[in-house]
Formats: C-alpha cells, structure tokens, sequence
C-alpha cells in the first residue's frame, strides 16, 4: 500500500507521484484509485489500487541502482536478433517488465544501433518511449532536472 506523497513507477509510463487515494465509480464499479501525476508531460494517471500488483507499481530506485542504471547504459551492447520483429518484441517485453535496468539495456542497445546503423520508425519510437521512462525515473531518484539528466545520459554514449 502505497501513501500520498510516495515516489512511485508505473511500467510503460514513468515515474511519478501518488497526489491523491480517491473512490472513483467507473463503468458502475466503485473503486479506490491511486491518482499518480506524472513530472514530465504534466499528466496524471488512475491506478486501481486492487491492481497495483498485476500492474507492477513500485517504489523509486535508490542511489546505488542509480549507480547500476548508469554502469548498464555505459556497458557494451548485447546480441540481439537481426529480425526487426523479434528484436522490437524482446524490447517490448523488457520495457513492459517496469524493470529499470531492462529499460535502461533498451535504451542503451537502441542507442548504440542507431549511432551505428540507425533506426527504423517504429524502434524510433520505442528508443524514445523507454529513454522518458528511464529519464522519468531518474529525475525523481536524483532529484534532478530533466534537463541534466538528459545530459548525463548523453554522456555515457559519447566516444
């Protein structure tokens, strides 16, 4: 159970901040949801909070897997398949898993491909997706800007 005030990630949409617990009724079923506002892109989110498990809500990272998060994107790229679909699904699922280090290998392994080989629109895409949420993440662990965040993650892909 998580209490307003709490920093919190949301798989597929970034981390944020649980403002309010309110009793919604939707589709005739009433419910309490945690209301999450979201730091980049000013948007707020609903989360049943009987679903909060299914949906993998969890807490911030700390300082020492902000440290892992930035030694993975440092790291070498790993093998991924040369088959466009296949290699756009195993990111998915790992951008899906809420795992930050799994987004953080997406962003580093889509970055690298693109600086090598460039990118097609849908990996565009998702290179973009997972860098908000990473980025999301690490503004609130930090207590950085956006800004500098950017900034250091760009660093760790200049040769």
């Amino acid at each position: 159970m998580y209490n307003v005030g709490d920093h919190v990630v949301y798989p597929m949409h970034g981390a944020g901040v649980i403002v309010a617990i309110e009793e919604r009724e939707v589709l005739g079923e009433k419910q309490k949801y945690y209301i999450m506002a979201l730091p980049i892109g000013d948007m707020k989110v609903m989360i049943p909070m009987k679903s909060v498990d299914e949906l993998g809500l969890r807490q911030v990272i700390d300082d020492k897997d902000v440290k892992r998060v930035y030694q993975v994107l440092q790291g070498d790229q790993t093998a991924m398949s040369s088959n466009w679909n296949r290699r756009y699904r195993a990111n998915m699922e790992k951008i899906k898993s809420g795992d930050i280090f799994e987004v953080a290998e997406v962003v580093r392994n889509l970055t690298i491909r693109e600086n090598d080989k460039g990118l097609s629109t849908g990996e565009r895409k998702m290179l973009d997706t997972a860098r908000q949420i990473l980025i999301s993440e690490l503004v609130i662990a930090e207590d950085a800007s956006e800004e500098a965040i950017v900034e250091t993650i760009s660093g760790c892909f200049e040769q």
